[in-house]
């Protein structure tokens, strides 16, 4: 697995929290082993190292890349950095702050700040939801803005990602997996995050789409300030 590089435009342009081209996030000697279980009780008889020992710096405005095989732990090192797996050893600094060592409470405060694009549009949006409901959630879980300014954000979250406003009472099978992805990323938009982990976000989709999709995180990036 190797790591690149590449810097927006503008990278102070949309977020002042932190100084353009200062560290944002802070990756130290970060592990994530799974043991490995075999027999009737269950015993541990190894364990996989999904990721071990990765090191590395994120600048404010940055865009840092991820590159290897399938397998060799892209993934598991992004939800390991958002604390959706819980490393076994490192530390992730955010902000000068280690998420890491944060309680319940406190993470679910810092949640906001950083967020994830998946990988499989389908699978990641709920079949039984409508579009403007999957937008809103995030609002709804940290209990931010009422009903009517939650309907006005997601109207101009779906615009900022070249969506029709009016597909809010839309299910996600009516849409296609490149517009599927889109409804991802709003819904990632939604807390006015400083941070997003996208894992291989347009793997899932067809090349004539790919461009696309790249393009508009490109431009919400340079617009947001995102890192």
């Amino acid at each position: 697995m190797t790591v690149e590089t590449a810097v927006a435009n503008d990278p102070g342009a949309g977020k002042t929290k932190t100084a353009a081209g200062e560290t944002l996030v802070r990756i130290e000697d970060l592990k994530m082993h799974f043991p490995v279980y075999a027999g009737i009780f269950r015993r541990q008889v190894g364990t996989i190292k999904a990721v071990d020992g990765v090191s590395f710096d994120i600048k404010r405005g940055e865009t840092l890349g991820l590159v290897g095989e399938s397998g060799c732990g892209k993934s598991t090192t992004g939800r390991a950095i958002l604390r959706l797996y819980e490393a076994t050893s490192g530390r992730v600094i955010l902000d000068g702050v280690d998420i890491a060592s944060l309680n319940s409470e406190d993470l679910r405060r810092t949640r906001p700040r950083m967020q994830m694009v998946f990988q499989d549009p389908q699978a990641c949006l709920n079949p039984r939801m409508t579009v403007g409901s999957i937008i809103s959630e995030p609002l709804q879980e940290h209990g931010l803005l009422n009903g009517s300014e939650r309907q006005k954000r997601v109207e101009e979250l779906l615009d900022q990602v070249g969506l029709n406003p009016s597909f809010t009472n839309r299910y996600p099978h009516e849409f296609s997996g490149g517009q599927r992805q889109r409804i991802g990323i709003a819904r990632a938009l939604a807390l006015n995050p400083d941070f997003i982990v996208c894992d291989e976000p347009i793997a899932a989709l067809d090349v004539s789409i790919q461009a696309q999709v790249v393009n508009l995180l490109e431009d919400l990036q340079d617009r947001l300030g995102l890192t």
